[in-house]
């Protein structure tokens, strides 16, 4: 296929920025055919924008059966990507769906079958994996060079949000419209990152979310969690919408040493012998491994949305492997959902998740509700700057 024609679906915040990067002509191989919004507003913006050469529909289902797209980017609110991306799988399309995959690990999978099913492109919007930083830390933990994983640490608070930022949104910090808050919305990259960078899974989590905190909102927006791994590493992860200034600092700690991520930087303390030989080996009393404090270089790059789209079209117009396969949205979803289920039941959880369990849980935040929001008002923010 030489030119990949490809709509969107949902022209608000993250919709309208890619479609800008489209229209730019920044994916090579691919073109801006359809949008589809059930917002009149919206599709006049698009109009005045952009002209007749992309063409306007009022819902998805119409947008998939004009016959003007070869693949969809679905950038609506989260509950409804699996729907919309089984429906165009139905539909013969290729999909790559915004991030989170969806809410809850059961619709998820339902749409990881369903694009089995169809053998069309599938993936997810995890533009964190095209940073230069993460992808030399998974080649270095994948490498043997730091060693088996023994604990894992990342502080991420530097999503601050405002109250303003809340509100612009009926659906924004509602069990019923977002279905959940910094963990659903802000955090997939980390989550995802997480567990793609050192190839591990937690076994069980503890967690303990705060909701509404110092915001007028109903879902978590701070959030501390203590993890297990198979191997008997551990991991603890922090993070927040509502400090000012915030930290981002990512800490692997291995056999070999340790590697922090922080300010941009990667710097590798490597041991000159693995802990474990030393541990073996020496006899002195007090003592420890020497250690040498290395910056490790970092290309340049990282195309973040653009990156991972052409990645997509370069796959379907070749059949180069993704960077971010869809089926793998659900991993870093476990994650959030157990964090939650762990929070909403005060116990530990293991994974596997419980999906029913956490799926009436779920239902019984949505009923629960005191949100009296407007669940179609909608401002379009720029995104220029975020993750």
């Amino acid at each position: 296929m030489e030119t990949v024609r490809i709509g969107i679906v949902g022209l608000g915040n993250m919709g309208t920025g890619h479609a800008k990067y489209l229209i730019a002509g920044e994916v090579k191989g691919a073109r801006l055919t359809a949008v589809s919004d059930i917002r009149p507003e919206r599709l006049e913006v698009a109009r005045e924008e952009w002209g007749d050469q992309v063409k306007r529909f009022n819902t998805a289902e119409e947008l998939y059966r004009s016959g003007e797209v070869d693949g969809v980017l679905i950038c609506t609110p989260h509950y409804e990507h699996p729907e919309q991306a089984i429906a165009a799988f139905e539909h013969g399309l290729h999909v790559l769906v915004e991030k989170p995959a969806g809410v809850y690990t059961k619709q998820v999978r339902l749409m990881n079958e369903a694009a089995a099913r169809s053998g069309k492109l599938y993936g997810i919007m995890y533009n964190q994996r095209t940073n230069p930083l993460y992808a030399k830390l998974r080649d270095l933990i994948a490498s043997g060079e730091l060693g088996e994983v023994r604990r894992t640490n990342w502080i991420i608070t530097d999503w601050y949000r405002s109250q303003s930022y809340y509100d612009s949104g009926g659906w924004r910090a509602t069990w019923a419209g977002e279905g959940g808050g910094v963990l659903i919305n802000q955090d997939p990259h980390q989550l995802d990152l997480w567990q793609w960078t050192t190839g591990l899974m937690p076994k069980r989590i503890r967690a303990f979310c705060a909701f509404g905190k110092h915001r007028n909102i109903e879902v978590e927006n701070e959030v501390t969690a203590y993890v297990e791994y198979e191997n008997g590493a551990t991991g603890v992860f922090v993070t927040s919408t509502c400090e000012a200034p915030g930290t981002n600092r990512y800490e692997i700690a291995g056999d070999r040493g340790k590697i922090v991520i922080e300010d941009g930087k990667l710097r590798f303390w490597r041991n000159l012998v693995p802990e474990s030989e030393f541990n073996r080996d020496f006899k002195g009393g007090f003592g420890q491994p020497e250690c040498w404090k290395i910056d490790i270089p970092i290309a340049s790059g990282g195309d973040q949305h653009a990156g991972i789209t052409r990645d997509w079209v370069q796959a379907i117009r070749t059949g180069s492997p993704l960077l971010a396969p869809g089926e793998e949205g659900i991993k870093g979803l476990t994650i959030s959902n157990g964090m939650l289920l762990s929070t909403w039941t005060d116990n530990w959880v293991d994974l596997p998740i419980d999906e029913e369990l956490f799926y009436a849980k779920l239902q019984e935040q949505i009923q629960q509700s005191k949100s009296n929001k407007q669940a179609d008002a909608y401002e379009t923010l720029d995104v220029t700057g975020t993750h």
